[in-house]
């Protein structure tokens, strides 16, 4: 880190205006100091004012408080505070799109190592309880082995001075802020280890006994030495205290916003940075404009090797053309050609108009340390609104806000109040009153007799008799008014009955009772805007510090919600293996980025509600099983999910085997059906083959029947005509012959 070195004249002059500044500032807080102080010894039970509780006491009545107010502080902290906030980041650019995610992480990693959730919740408490709370984010040079990080923590509302004018509820408008506490110098030498010299010999202003020797002052509230605050502890002679105090305020530094018409880079430099920016080399290598040495060098390189191969194919070319020995040796004496290479400067590319130059004027922070009257260091943080981001209650346009606990403080005296009477009545009652004719008897006697049982007490009732006289009992009302005024404190700050657990007030059924817990939640997230813009706030300025810081290699890891530990490397540099150009993986010292916190994150939510409605969400295919293993309190969500995965890997396998035997089944059966088919088929053409050869045998005696029967004609057909032949006479034979024939 650079600190700004001045004269000690100035030095001097700049130690004597804080001095009086706060002075000042001191003046014009003190009622909202004092109602501060009273409003934070209230809620922790000092309800009681000295000259109340003297009466109460003369009266023989008990100053009993009836603490309504802390509890319901409580509950709304915790409702508030039930979730850890998640950070977006939105770049301003197209090219930061992949480093947007890594902010995000790295909002949530600085949130972690700075314990935030006790951060915000003190603040918190700090907001419900004095009006405001206050939260610091600042660079930590001595953490991470002395790289360095940025951190947050809360400050007390009463250590921070505001310029009485400023009208913005984040002190935007706001002259000065200071921040001033008592340190000892044991404290104060450790806090600022390189300028123990400094802090030895530095004095307070006023000396020991001073009336500021601590910011919060006294009030009227009686206490019991049971709560101590800073203030009540003292200070003792023999320690050497000294007053601290750390200046915020705003200046006006000229810096140079320069844009790269080559490249579309946008940046703003201050005055220093602009004179590097100047000096930084550029090469025009055959036209081309390259910023990189390295890959100027590689380009340079790879074109001469172009060059050089060209020129000997040209060479070749002639030699098989069969062009003549001299044209060969005139174009291997020209060489290849000379690539062109001119060396710059940026400065020269701003005289050609490459890059335009704007000088402006804009705010910073510029911040001083101050130990007692001697000045340890100052400069100039890389942000516009100051570091000190207040979490304002009920804004009043001032530096000074209300307080619910103020707004409820009747309340809870009237609590206290009808308790004690309460009580007074219950002493009352079990201490009877007896009235006693003056002189009827020896009043020494009658008291001590009266205090002991069982005894009988004679007396004269002509002088007139003892008269017992009982108070008149109190009326139910007075119970039901204290309830009710419990119930305004819970419903001033938000909460219901149902929402802190009364079965009572809760409705029948599940649904209902979720819907009303969500528009119960109604009136909260009016308290929750107020701290979602504080930490939106505190977002936008951690990016320009973390952008300052972390300019090396660094490793974070951010604890996820289901608990698992996600790495992330920011700043790596790597060397490209084609072009050997050096790229810096996850540069985050670029880009300018919007955040914002997601809306209701800190809210807490109905579990079993929201799981039913990401388990209807997967059921429908619109979400897998992991997005609702992170709605569960399951520990080892990732051996669930492996195990889940290889069970599906399984029963996937298994169903695949089921469907291959039913398949494989229905094949068999198929096969068996074929096969009896088939040996159906078998005896059918078997059957139809023996019916065949029965048949042809059939045929076959039928024919050689039918040719015997034909042979047997034609032999006694021939018997018959050889028969006649021989018989008649060759005349009359062949006459009668031919008449038989002709019959």
């Amino acid at each position: 880190m650079e600190y700004n070195k001045k004269s000690n004249k100035s030095n001097s002059k700049l130690v004597d205006e804080t001095l009086d500044l706060f002075d000042k500032y001191s003046q014009k807080r003190d009622t909202w100091a004092n109602q501060a102080k009273e409003d934070k010894e209230f809620r922790l039970g000092r309800q009681w004012s000295s000259d109340q509780k003297r009466v109460l006491e003369a009266r023989g009545q008990a100053p009993i408080v009836i603490n309504r107010v802390h509890p319901a502080v409580e509950s709304a902290k915790a409702m508030i505070t039930a979730n850890r906030p998640s950070f977006r980041c939105a770049p301003r650019e197209d090219s930061d799109n992949k480093i947007a995610q890594v902010m995000s992480n790295m909002l949530a990693y600085v949130y972690d190592i700075s314990d935030g959730r006790s951060v915000v919740r003190q603040a918190v408490d700090d907001y419900y309880v004095m009006g405001m709370g206050f939260i610091h984010i600042y660079q930590d040079p001595t953490k991470d082995m002395g790289k360095g990080e940025v951190c947050l923590h809360d400050v007390d509302p009463l250590d921070v001075y505001v310029d009485p004018n400023s009208r913005s509820r984040f002190f935007d408008d706001a002259e000065n802020i200071i921040i001033s506490k008592y340190f000892t110098k044991d404290q104060a030498e450790k806090l600022y280890p390189m300028y123990k010299d400094k802090i030895k010999n530095a004095t307070s202003r006023g000396g020991f006994g001073n009336a500021n020797d601590f910011n919060a002052p006294t009030t009227i509230r009686e206490g019991d030495g049971e709560v101590q605050f800073p203030e009540d502890v003292g200070r003792s002679r023999e320690t050497d205290y000294i007053r601290g105090y750390e200046r915020y305020t705003k200046v006006d530094v000229d810096e140079y916003r320069t844009f790269e018409k080559f490249n579309g880079k946008e940046d703003l430099l201050d005055e220093e940075k602009f004179e590097e920016y100047l000096k930084k080399p550029a090469y025009k290598i055959q036209g081309q404009l390259i910023t990189d040495p390295e890959k100027a060098a590689a380009v340079y390189t790879q074109l001469q090797t172009q060059m050089l191969m060209q020129h000997q194919q040209e060479v070749q070319q002639m030699e098989q053309m069969g062009y003549d020995k001299e044209s060969i040796d005139k174009a291997k004496a020209k060489g290849p050609q000379v690539v062109e290479m001119d060396e710059m400067t940026f400065e020269d590319l701003v005289a050609e108009g490459q890059i335009e130059v704007v000088k402006v004027t804009i705010s910073r922070v510029k911040v001083c340390v101050i130990i007692g009257d001697t000045m340890l260091y100052s400069r100039i943080l890389p942000i516009e609104k100051y570091p000190i981001v207040p979490i304002m209650n009920i804004h009043t346009r001032t530096p000074y806000p209300v307080s619910d606990v103020r707004l409820i403080k009747p309340l809870q005296e009237y609590i206290n109040k009808t308790r004690s009477l309460i009580i007074a009545h219950a002493t009352t009652s079990t201490n009877t009153k007896i009235l006693v004719p003056e002189g009827s008897v020896d009043m020494k006697d009658f008291e001590e007799k009266w205090a002991q049982p069982g005894v009988a007490i004679p007396y004269d009732p002509t002088d007139g008799a003892p008269v017992p006289v009982q108070p008149t009992p109190l009326p139910n009302e007075l119970y039901q008014n204290e309830q009710t005024a419990k119930n305004d404190i819970d419903h001033a700050l938000g909460l219901y009955e149902m929402m802190m657990g009364n079965s009572q007030s809760a409705p029948q059924t599940y649904k209902a009772t979720i819907s009303i817990d969500e528009f119960g939640q109604r009136k909260m997230k009016s308290k929750l805007a107020d701290i979602e813009a504080a930490l939106t706030r505190i977002a936008n300025l951690a990016i320009p510090l973390m952008q300052q810081l972390y300019t090396s290699e660094k490793i974070f890891r951010v604890i996820q919600p289901n608990q698992t530990v996600s790495e992330y490397m920011v700043n790596k540099r790597m060397v490209d293996d084609k072009t050997g150009e050096v790229k810096i993986f996850n540069d985050i010292t670029v880009g300018r980025y919007d955040v914002i916190v997601v809306s209701g994150s800190t809210l807490p939510s109905n579990r079993y509600a929201e799981l039913e409605f990401y388990m209807d969400a997967y059921q429908k295919g619109l979400i897998d099983r992991q997005e609702v293993l992170k709605k569960t309190e399951v520990f080892d969500m990732e051996g669930v999910l492996k195990r889940t995965d290889e069970i599906g890997k399984l029963q996937g396998q298994v169903q695949s085997m089921e469907e291959q035997i039913t398949k494989l089944k229905g094949d068999l059966q198929s096969r068996d059906r074929e096969a009896v088919n088939l040996r159906k088929r078998v005896e059918v053409e078997k059957f139809k083959n023996e019916l065949d050869q029965v048949s042809n045998k059939a045929k076959a005696a039928g024919t050689v029947y039918e040719k015997r029967l034909d042979d047997s004609l034609s032999t006694v057909k021939t018997q018959i005509k050889d028969a006649s032949t021989k018989s008649g006479s060759p005349s009359s034979g062949g006459k009668r012959g031919s008449k038989k024939e002709k019959k």
